[in-house]
């Protein structure tokens, strides 16, 4: 589109229609290049080189997509190609002017090294993409963050460095000094000597892969660039964080001109003869001579087949009319009346058949609706089509014989049913088929009126089809204003190269050529495949007068033109080109005519048009006259344009556009052009606009569609007062131009193609052409591009999709889309969101091959695009991100508390029913320790059974009784002395399934004063991942011995297992399957209830490890809370389905039963991946009231179980409390489905309730029998991020649904802090759970003993506000109180705790806090394929971790998905999108998820993902 010199640009456009076959094409671009190396180049080309030239200096690297080898298969390019398509694109003009010189592209950057190694000097006028892109091997820059790190000494537990920021201090965060567990051992900061670049330091002492580091250094190195510069004051990030428009540019161009004034056309010609109708001319021809011409139809070789007389067209138009009134039906029930709609299904090879159809019609007064052939059940656009044959009303089809044999059909014959087309009659029309009409028969021609004369479709940006419906007047008149601009005579010979069925192929092909008596020879389009230069040769041969093409016709003509010496087109006096609008028909025109020039083709011949479906033909240059000057063209620049100004280019000739006029208005018309946008207001003089026409000769309306109608066909003018200018209604025609000097019309684009991005408007296929000229040849596909616009975080973004050919390397097709994002950014001054390449061949298509826009930008949002490589450019594109959140510096606690009680705000704190209160008639009362109230119970029920072990088949496997657990107590106990030598305050392990054995030897360690830590067993199938935490555990307690089962003692000490640890340094092992029986002398009885009791280990989802001391006193009082609130006593059966090693699963599991005496049937996890039904089913076998569960269990069963339930006899009307133990905020989705589920046997919607637990203390609300229901808030995720609960209403936009974690339990008390200054929050605030309790731990057991840390999580004050000076403990985890309008039990009003969310695993982004699990949330729901999520942060960069569970054709489907909700719905640039394999995100036994595991993992190059996307 960008304009060569008057004589030049002979070969400009070599390739745009891309080889005719792959094959040669080699050889016949040497041959074509070879007499033109390099003096003239295509413009656009030019402007690209200068784009891409002009960043040189700075070295810098993007970081080029890892892709799994094995994933994109290339499929060979034509199996898919349908039959009679065009290879290239049709009217969606994917095709453009392919890299035209390819050769002179190569001569200014020799080779891709050259510009790869030199990069983009950030100066401030160059923008974002150009700023960012350039690529290479990333030789020189892993080490550049490693020194970052190296300066900044990471100790083990500091957090990564923010790179971004401009200094690079890393501060250390305050985690607890316990023992972090990295995948592989703990690596300390290093010092700058050591070899820095191969190991890098991530936070917690990971050594990093270099790959992925060094990737992500390019991308920091990148992004850090400068960026277009954001729009002055975009955002008010207040309260609410509103997003607001963006302010215009002061310096932005204006429109200067008067206010434009409707302009005429010639009048409309009187002229004597002219027929009442069309159908009057075709009777008139057809009976006065009937011997003419009137079609040509050629074979697929291009010779002529069968020539039409207008005799036979009038003949057989009368037969087929004949028999349409008269012999379809009954003849008192005729199934077609004058009016009706009728489609006409023919093929594009067949005019002749589609001339007498379509001539029958309009004989009949039935109404023609020409459509496309099927092809098969599902063709992209089919649905559509089917939309216009309803809205249309059509129940009759016309087709041929040959036709109708190859639609697709049943397996009992019959045609398929097309998705979405209505039940259609079909009709062949073959000769021998119609009845002739009788003698006394004629069609009734009526003078032409504004009765429809028939319906052409049109295909609107959203994909959806409308039909233009044409008068019979409209239709006349239009014929007669072609005639007289086109001067059109009897018997000349047009040669027709469009489709025949719409458009200009249709007016003058078919219905001028009627009224004027003229010959059309039509070409096919399959022909032009096989034999590009035909449409010349007919017109050599013919000596046609007149040709109708597209540029794309003179692009293969022009290739193949060395075939053919002799052709000559002197005859041509008018060389209609009818996409004369496109931005590239200009530079074809060019090169078409400097090529056959010497031919006889004469400069004045070429005739440009602009025409739309609903203005028909807008304004058409007339035949020159031989030595008149030539037409004028404009060179506008872009910038102007995209504000909607004209101004002449004068300053950088890189980013003008060249147009050509497109002649003059129709005669009889008026044209207007006026705003875009808004109410129809007239343009300025130097103001681009949308076309509006005037005149007889339009459609009238869209059929069936009177809303849209109106806005299109029925459009008054109006002044900028808004007053109306003028009665006459004006046509909007689609395209963008406006009214030049001499009245001449130019067009810029189409109002389909416009893109406006940030107020600024661009035209699509300027897009396309500045992609077609960036050396495309090697990587894109016949050049088939689509360019289209999303609507992603309240602008629009630009998406650009190619399809890449078989044969294309990696390095190139990324090199490619590094340079088109380069050259559309220089040129055209607006960043790329998106550009994806998808295999060959695999884009939807239009009925004549071109691209299916509509279709593709669906097939994007919606995932099912299929890329095989993707560049996603967020952080160049979206410059309206509301400014990062400061923090007001200075408001210390008492201010916010003073705050509060001004507000008349709550302080937020919550208590559970007061212990002292609570008089207990229980003897269990007398004994301090649990290890006497087994005694006591083993001498008062001896034979009360307290637990019952099941195993797969449900079946008990064990018991034990009050008096069995104290004997077998007893003889561990006496084990420990006799074999393992301990003294009391010794620390064991107990390694045991969960069952009654670790039950046994975790009160025969309490009977000897020894100190029980329970260990989950390791793996026998996963030793090297689970066997180094069993060992850790061991050595950080210092165990003294290890109490274990025979088989894995023999697991332990295995050669497997001195793979992963070292098995010669473990302590004296135990195996207590078959122990002596020995009386113990003495049972031992603890000096305080301030000694310990039992040591609780665990790993929390950041990879800590640790671990908590429990005392006797804290024991017994934990066991008295569950009691109180559970009602537990000895007749009463609870079932638990749980890992017993820690938190609380280990307190219901080992504790409770024997303090409170009711009986615990044990169901251990695992055994239901053998038998899903275990847990329900026990559960409504003992009709229990009570069970516990965790979200692994849970999630087993819903997702596992569905309706199979009742057919087993499940009932579960029984369940009065059916808990969830956990220790993070409610998983509400997973439990409102899982009661959803099983509310149909018996389940009762108030039964689920989740625990809350944490480190510090293990139980801190639990729902329990009495006390209201759990109760359910909506709070604002936007405010939630600034620390802040604000309640909304159900289904609010941006709304989080939160649940209450049970009732806090008896004797414990909250209070929500601010974790920064310590200080009480009201209680619409967010802050950390702190939790004062009698069974609080007494703090961590660690190797360190750090002290500070143990007084500030375990026994903390408040910085003000507290008189008590209460000792309180930091959960550690973010929450919140409110009070409701419940009573609890204690009669007064009940008080909910919320739990948000861990304060570790929280991201600070952009001043912001974000909870991951939201984001994950949001990430989830984007594509049916994504089975789990996970993110991270790493240098302030979000790393989105997901897990496909479809195909690998989709992974790269995900990348825009992902990154467009977390956009969307959280205000957040996604850095990394990480696409692996189904259960690689780290899931601990509480069915949490291993963040920092994860990510330690992918810094660390260990997750062999599918794919990784950087994004810019």
């Amino acid at each position: 589109a960008y304009k060569p010199h008057q004589g030049e640009g002979n070969v400009t456009f070599l390739f745009a229609l891309g080889d005719i076959t792959q094959k040669g094409y080699e050889k016949k671009r040497a041959k074509l290049l070879a007499p033109y190396i390099p003096q003239t180049q295509d413009i656009h080309t030019e402007a690209v080189q200068a784009a891409l030239a002009h960043h040189k200096e700075q070295k810098m690297a993007l970081p080029m997509p890892t892709k799994r080898r094995s994933t994109f298969v290339q499929s060979p390019a034509d199996v898919c190609t349908p039959p009679d398509t065009s290879s290239a694109s049709e009217d969606e003009g994917s095709l453009r002017r392919q890299a035209a010189l390819s050769a002179a592209l190569h001569q200014s950057l020799q080779n891709a090294e050259s510009w790869i190694n030199r990069s983009i000097q950030g100066s401030s006028t160059s923008s974002s993409a150009s700023s960012t892109l350039s690529h290479g091997d990333g030789k020189g820059t892993s080490g550049s963050l490693a020194d970052v790190f190296a300066n900044s000494r990471i100790e083990n537990f500091s957090i990564p460095p923010d790179v971004t920021a401009t200094t690079s201090s890393s501060s250390s965060s305050a985690r607890p000094a316990t023992i972090d567990l990295p995948p592989s051992g703990i690596v300390k900061g290093m010092h700058k000597g050591s070899n820095r670049a191969s190991l890098m330091d991530t936070a917690d002492g990971v050594p990093v892969s270099s790959r992925v580091s060094t990737k992500i250094q390019q991308l920091l190195n990148t992004l850090k660039r400068p960026k277009r510069p954001p729009l002055k004051e975009f955002f008010v990030d207040d309260f609410e964080e509103i997003v607001e428009v963006p302010q215009p540019d002061p310096n932005q161009p204006k429109p200067e001109g008067r206010q434009m004034t409707p302009v005429k056309g010639e009048p409309l010609g009187v002229i004597c003869n002219w027929p009442p109708a069309l159908e009057a001319a075709l009777q008139r021809w057809g009976t006065t001579q009937a011997r003419c011409p009137c079609l040509t139809a050629l074979d697929v070789t291009g010779k002529p087949v069968y020539t039409l007389t207008y005799g036979k067209l009038w003949s057989r138009s009368l037969k087929l009319a004949y028999t349409l009134l008269n012999k379809l039906g009954t003849k008192n029930e005729p199934v077609l009346k004058p009016g009706d709609r009728v489609a006409l299904v023919y093929p594009n090879n067949d005019p002749v058949m589609f001339m007498v159809a379509f001539y029958g019609c309009l004989l009949a007064e039935v109404i023609p609706v020409p459509i496309e052939v099927p092809l098969t059940r599902k063709d992209a656009g089919g649905q559509q089509i089917g939309f216009l044959l309803g809205s249309c009303g059509i129940t009759l089809a016309l087709t041929t014989e040959v036709c109708l044999k190859g639609l697709p059909k049943t397996q009992n014959g019959e045609i398929v049913q097309f998705k979405g087309w209505p039940r259609l009659k079909w009709v062949v029309t073959d000769s021998k088929y119609l009845s002739k009409s009788p003698k006394d028969w004629q069609p009734s021609i009526s003078t032409a009126g504004t009765e429809p004369a028939y319906i052409e479709y049109k295909t609107s940006k959203e994909g959806s089809v409308m039909g233009v419906t044409v008068s019979r007047i409209a239709m006349l008149a239009h014929c007669q204003a072609l005639s007289q601009a086109c001067s059109y005579s009897e018997g000349e010979t047009i040669v027709n190269v469009l489709d025949f069925k719409k458009d200009a192929g249709l007016w003058h092909g078919m219905l001028t050529n009627v009224m004027n008596k003229m010959h059309t020879l039509s070409v096919p389009y399959s022909v032009m495949k096989t034999c590009p230069l035909s449409w010349v040769q007919r017109v050599h041969t013919h000596k046609a007068r007149v040709a109708l093409v597209k540029c794309r016709d003179l692009h293969w003509a022009m290739m193949a033109h060395r075939d053919q010496r002799d052709v000559s087109l002197s005859s041509l006096r008018m060389l209609i080109v009818t996409d004369g609008a496109n931005p590239w028909s200009v530079s074809s025109c060019d090169a078409f005519l400097s090529l056959f020039q010497s031919h006889g083709l004469k400069p004045e011949a070429i005739c440009p048009c602009a025409t739309s479906p609903e203005a028909m033909t807008v304004a058409i240059r007339r035949p020159g006259v031989p030595g008149a000057p030539l037409p004028g063209r404009a060179v506008l620049s872009m910038n102007g344009l995209s504000y909607g100004v004209i101004r002449v280019n004068t300053e950088d000739k890189n980013s003008a556009l060249t147009v050509q006029d497109v002649g003059h208005v129709m005669p009889g018309g008026m044209m207007c052009i006026v705003k875009p946008d808004g109410s129809p207001q007239l343009c300025k003089t130097d103001e681009i606009g949308e076309i509006c026409v005037s005149s007889r000769t339009g459609g009238m309306m869209y059929y069936g569609l009177t809303g849209v109608t109106k806005n299109m066909f029925e459009v008054i003018p109006v002044n900028s007062a808004g007053s109306p200018v003028g009665d006459t209604p004006f046509v909007r025609s689609g395209l963008l131009g406006f009214v030049g000097p001499g009245s001449l019309v130019f067009v810029v684009g189409k109002m389909d193609g416009l893109l406006t991005v940030s107020g600024r408007r661009h035209n699509a296929d300027d897009i396309v052409a500045t992609g077609l000229a960036v050396e495309s040849i090697k990587t894109v596909y016949r050049g088939r591009i689509a360019v289209f616009s999303v609507s992603v975080f309240y602008d629009e973004r630009i998406v650009v999709v190619a399809e890449q050919r078989p044969d294309a390397s990696e390095e190139d097709s990324f090199q490619w889309m590094s340079r088109v994002l380069q050259a559309i950014d220089s040129i055209h001054q607006v960043g790329v969101y998106c550009l994806a390449l998808v295999p060959a061949n695999t884009l939807p298509k239009t009925p004549l091959g071109g691209i299916h826009l509509s279709q593709t930008k669906q097939h994007f949002l919606e995932g099912f695009l299929h890329p095989c490589n993707i560049l996603m450019c967020p952080h160049t594109c979206v410059t309206n991100l509301p400014k990062p959140r400061q923090k007001q510096p200075g408001v210390g606690p008492a201010s916010v508390m003073v705050g509060n009680l001004v507000a008349g705000k709550r302080i937020a704190q919550a208590a559970g029913r007061d212990l002292g209160q609570i008089e207990e008639n229980d003897l269990v009362r007398k004994h301090q320790f649990l290890t006497e109230v087994l005694q006591w119970r083993a001498q008062a029920t001896p034979d009360h059974t307290l637990f019952l072990l099941l195993n797969a088949k449900g079946t008990t496997v064990c018991t034990a009784t009050c008096l069995q657990l104290h004997k077998r107590a007893e003889r561990i106990a006496s084990a420990l002395y006799d074999k393992g030598h301990l003294n009391a305050g010794d620390n064991v392990v107990l390694l045991y399934p969960p069952g009654i054995e670790l039950i046994v030897a975790f009160y025969g360690c309490l009977y000897a004063g020894c100190i029980p830590v329970t260990v989950r067993p390791p793996h026998a199938q996963n030793l090297t991942a689970t066997l180094p935490t069993v060992r850790m555990i061991v050595d950080v307690s210092k165990a003294a011995c290890i109490l274990t089962t025979q088989a894995l003692l023999r697991l332990l000490k295995s050669r497997e297992a001195a793979t992963a640890v070292d098995v010669k340094t473990w302590p004296a092992i135990i195996d207590t399957d078959d122990l002596p029986r020995k009386r113990l002398p003495q049972i031992y009885k603890p000096p305080t209830p301030e000694m310990l009791a039992y040591l609780d280990f665990s790993v929390s989802t950041t990879g800590m490890l640790t671990g908590v001391k429990m005392s006797h006193s804290a024991v017994s009082a934990l066991c008295r809370a569950i009691k109180l609130q559970c009602e537990l006593y000895s007749s009463r059966q609870i079932a638990i389905c749980l890992d017993p090693y820690c938190g609380l699963g280990f307190t219901l599991w080992c504790l409770c039963s024997v303090y409170s005496g009711h009986q615990s049937i044990l169901i251990p996890p695992m055994e239901l991946e053998s038998n899903l039904f275990l847990w329900l089913s026990t559960v409504s076998q003992y009709k229990i009231r009570d069970t516990f569960c965790s979200y692994s269990v849970m999630e087993l069963c819903t997702k596992g179980l569905g309706n199979q339930m009742e057919a087993r006899g499940i009932n579960l009307s029984c369940v009065r409390t059916c808990v969830v133990v956990a220790e993070e905020r409610p998983r509400i989705s997973l439990t409102q489905s899982f009661s959803k589920l099983f509310k149909d046997i018996g389940l009762s919607s108030r039964a689920v309730s989740t625990t809350f637990g944490s480190r510090v203390n293990v139980a801190i609300c639990l729902q329990g029998t009495s006390g209201p229901d759990p109760t359910t808030v909506y709070v604002d995720l936007k405010s939630l991020r600034h620390d802040r609960v604000r309640l909304v209403e159900r289904g609010a936009p941006q709304s989080l649904l939160l649940s209450e974690s049970g009732k806090i339990l008896p004797g414990v008390k909250v209070i929500i802090v601010n974790p920064e200054t310590k200080g009480p929050v009201g209680d619409s605030h967010l802050g950390e759970i702190w939790v004062n309790s009698p069974h609080t731990a007494s703090g961590y057991y660690t190797i360190y003993d750090n002290e500070s840390l143990q007084a500030d999580h375990f026994n903390t004050r408040l910085s003000f506000g507290d008189a008590a000076q209460t000792f309180w403990a930091r959960t550690g985890y973010l929450g919140f109180v409110r009070r409701t309008e419940l009573t609890a039990a204690s009669g007064d009003r009940h008080d909910a705790l919320y739990v948000v969310g861990a304060l570790d695993e929280t991201l600070e982004l952009r001043g912001l806090r974000y909870h991951p699990i939201d984001i994950e949330t949001s990430v989830s729901r984007t594509h049916r394929s994504i089975a789990e999520c996970a993110v991270f942060t790493w240098t302030n960069l979000l790393v989105v971790v997901v897990e496909l569970c479809g195909c690998e054709q989709e992974a790269l489907d995900l990348v825009p998905l992902v990154t467009n909700v977390v956009l969307e719905e959280h205000y957040l640039i996604v850095g990394v999108v990480v696409v692996v394999d189904p259960g690689v995100i780290p899931i601990n036994s509480r069915g949490e998820k291993q963040r920092m595991h994860l990510r330690d993992s992918f810094l660390a190059d260990q997750l062999d993902p599918i794919y990784v996307a950087y994004n810019m």
